[in-house]
């Protein structure tokens, strides 16, 4: 645990602001090789990896879910998580179906007379999921990155998640409407998507958080198909004043600190005495964590900040750009019409993170790494594309053809200029 004054100019403040991308490059050298053999040899490499990195070794029969498995899960899911994961699916599809509502399905504008230009909206075809597993297992996951894809009409969705899979997993699957499971994670599993091999089918988009591995393969496979953003280890930024609760805003930070050992939690406050408290709450509330190995470890990248005041809070929280953003202040609303940079925003102190990460309805699946200044949570428009429309009559198509003539010739290319010109001859 860091504890530290804000300035802009010191070198901790900056470190915890850009997140060095060093692991990021080590990943990349471990994953390219992952990638040429999988697109080289398909599911024999996938059974390879899956056998190395997760210490199960498949069959290619073994490699997609059967409906049976699917079914058979449900007889081992106590009704209180069906239920849970019944109430988290509504909301979460309510919130997206909304979403989808308000975008335009078709527009066009008359730009000139006789010339009219305009869009269609139209859904990805194929998409696949990425679910994390090894230290834990994420329905939540499942229900954030598969029902926005349905709900914005992806004809194909597909969820890969490491071995062994468990039954809240592929409970999930199938209230979410995937049509597809496979049991196969890691870098392997984005290049099996990105390529195709024999029995993994190759797809549009691929979306979902997962480890430096995942993320590196994601990042490099981008171009043979589309990626959502960088969503690598969880963080959370909180901006407290002396009114917030310190017991409360320790248990928040933990429940970050406990998704992984490089996870970050971050709290920034004009507040000296609950820094001491947070501290404190902290050390405590620690040494009960059920995943006391991954939080103790996590904690050494906790960090508690003072600021002068509250417009230094804010702008820290700017420059950070945090995956999750909690408000734990008199006033959230004003504070959060001042936040130009965050994933997701919490306000009050009923409104923890963890809320949002399982049955607020909102999407969890968030930029990360300082990715929320030009990233946005994952929502139904990242499963839409745009198409624009042309339409050009004859009177219109003369308005322009000076303009097009000119410029073709300009750029050296009389063919262009040519396609037009042979219209009017």
């Amino acid at each position: 645990m860091k504890i530290m004054r804000y300035d802009p100019k010191d070198p901790k403040i900056k470190a915890l602001i850009t997140r060095s991308h060093l692991e990021y490059m080590e990943a990349v050298a471990i994953v390219q090789p992952i990638l040429k053999e999988v697109k080289k040899r398909g599911d024999e490499a996938v059974i390879e990896y899956t056998e190395k990195f997760d210490g199960v070794r498949l069959t290619p029969e073994e490699i997609k879910v059967e409906e049976s498995e699917i079914k058979d899960a449900y007889t081992k899911v106590e009704e209180k998580i069906l239920n849970s994961i019944r109430l988290a699916r509504d909301n979460i599809k309510r919130f997206h179906e909304e979403q989808l509502r308000r975008l335009p399905k078709h527009w066009k504008i008359e730009v000139m007379d006789g010339i009219e230009v305009g869009e269609k909206i139209s859904a990805i075809e194929s998409v696949g999921c990425y679910i994390p597993g090894g230290k834990a297992s994420y329905p939540s996951t499942v229900l954030m990155t598969a029902i926005p894809a349905k709900v914005a009409g992806v004809e194909k969705v597909v969820v890969v998640t490491p071995p062994p899979l468990s039954p809240t997993i592929l409970v999930a699957c199938d209230m979410a409407g995937v049509d597809e499971v496979y049991r196969v994670g890691g870098a392997q599993a984005i290049a099996a998507l990105a390529y195709g091999t024999q029995t993994i089918p190759k797809v549009s988009k691929i979306v979902g958080p997962g480890n430096k591995y995942v993320l590196a393969a994601k990042n490099l496979i981008y171009g043979i198909a589309d990626i959502d953003f960088p969503a690598g280890p969880s963080e959370v930024l909180v901006i407290a004043d002396n009114k917030a609760n310190p017991s409360w805003v320790a248990s928040d930070l933990l429940a970050q600190c406990e998704h992984d050992t490089n996870a970050q939690a971050v709290l920034i406050t004009p507040s000296k005495e609950l820094i001491k408290s947070v501290e404190e709450e902290v050390k405590k509330q620690a040494q009960k964590a059920v995943r006391k190995e991954i939080v103790e470890k996590s904690i050494e990248n906790l960090a508690l900040i003072y600021a002068e005041n509250m417009d230094r809070c804010i702008e820290f929280a700017n420059h950070y750009a945090p995956e999750h953003l909690e408000i734990i202040t008199e006033n959230p609303e004003a504070i959060a019409g001042l936040i130009t940079n965050a994933g997701a925003i919490f306000l009050g102190a009923y409104a923890p993170v963890v809320a949002g990460d399982y049955a607020t309805g909102a999407n969890h699946v968030l930029p990360t790494g300082g990715a929320a200044r030009f990233a946005s949570q994952l929502s139904v428009r990242d499963f839409l594309k745009t198409t624009s429309l042309q339409k050009l009559s004859k009177g219109g198509l003369l308005k322009i053809r000076k303009c097009v003539e000119e410029l073709a010739r300009n750029e050296g290319l009389p063919s262009h200029a040519e396609s037009m010109k042979i219209r009017f001859e």
